[in-house]
């Protein structure tokens, strides 16, 4: 994620936080008391008690940093800095959610992790660092102008094994009912932001995620990377997109649309669904039998109401 949880900017305590730790460190260590390490390739802030992990961050980021530039073909000519957070308290008031497990800041070349969270699957430290450098990567390179919102995210989950920074139930995708019902959010409406919370939010990192791996299989690693190279190069997205696929970003979201509408359709929800589904109806049987029973024993009332009459 960039500029924030909510896509709309740093909040007022994220813009103070920052400051702090890029122009005053002393004033900001007075406050939570933080460590420091830094090379000739990455500053690491921790606080204290995380000494360890700021130490593994310090370990994996070179190959990290190797993977990525490998993946994309750009090197990593900046020095970002990567705040480690220990409480998710502290976190979630900087990112305005508590969904995610961390953010980047790319005019300040900085990553946020909320550490708390790097052992609930399937994050970890490495595959969340490599994500928010992607994000750090392509502002590097490509105006903000002309990088959508969504392709940023949608890129970084492509180069992070398909992972975003944010906590989703993977039993319940909001992707899969949007295929169904034709209820997507169109890429132009995340160009700039995405929604701020609930399904809508968790919808469009699906959606990003999904169509650039959809501009994957169709046109292969290279076709990706001729994209990113066009907007490199100062194209917008949409000349980029017909320079690199031959076809208009419009066109492109139509194929896209389709080929999920053909993977995805009610026997495959349903399938898996499974479980839930034969929860529901075990639950339903066991209702209209409950039902069935208090009517048995109304109409055993009744019969009992008429004997009586009848013997007067």
């Amino acid at each position: 994620m960039k500029r924030g949880a909510t896509g709309t900017g740093i909040s007022v305590l994220l813009s103070l936080l920052t400051i702090l730790i890029i122009i005053s460190p002393p004033l900001y260590a007075e406050q939570i008391e933080i460590g420091v390490i830094r090379n000739s390739e990455i500053i690491v802030r921790f606080e204290k008690p995380l000494k360890n992990a700021a130490e593994e961050v310090e370990e994996i980021y070179p190959d990290i940093k190797a993977g990525l530039e490998k993946t994309i073909g750009w090197k990593v000519t900046f020095r970002p800095t990567v705040l480690l957070i220990k409480e998710s308290k502290t976190f979630r008031k900087m990112a305005g959610n508590n969904q995610f497990v961390a953010f980047a800041v790319p005019r300040k070349n900085l990553i946020v992790i909320d550490y708390s969270k790097m052992k609930t699957h399937p994050f970890t430290l490495g595959i969340t660092l490599r994500h928010e450098l992607c994000h750090l990567l392509l502002h590097h390179y490509i105006r903000e102008e002309n990088l959508p919102r969504w392709l940023d995210e949608g890129i970084s989950q492509w180069v992070s094994g398909g992972i975003a920074e944010i906590i989703m139930d993977t039993k319940r995708s909001p992707l899969k009912d949007a295929a169904l019902s034709g209820r997507f959010i169109p890429v132009s409406a995340l160009t700039e932001r995405f929604p701020k919370e609930g399904k809508s939010l968790l919808l469009a990192y699906e959606e990003s995620k999904s169509i650039v791996e959809y501009m994957g299989r169709e046109y292969g690693r290279n076709g990706v990377l001729k994209l990113l190279k066009n907007l490199r190069d100062g194209d917008d997205v949409d000349a980029a997109i017909q320079k690199a696929f031959k076809t208009t970003l419009q066109e492109l979201e139509i194929k896209w649309h389709k080929q999920l509408g053909k993977r995805i359709t009610w026997v495959t929800y349903l399938s898996g669904n499974l479980y839930e589904l034969l929860f529901f109806l075990a639950a339903l049987i066991t209702i209209a039998g409950f039902i069935r029973l208090l009517m048995k024993k109304r109409n055993y009332k009744d019969d009992d109401d008429d004997d009586d009459y009848y013997e007067e």
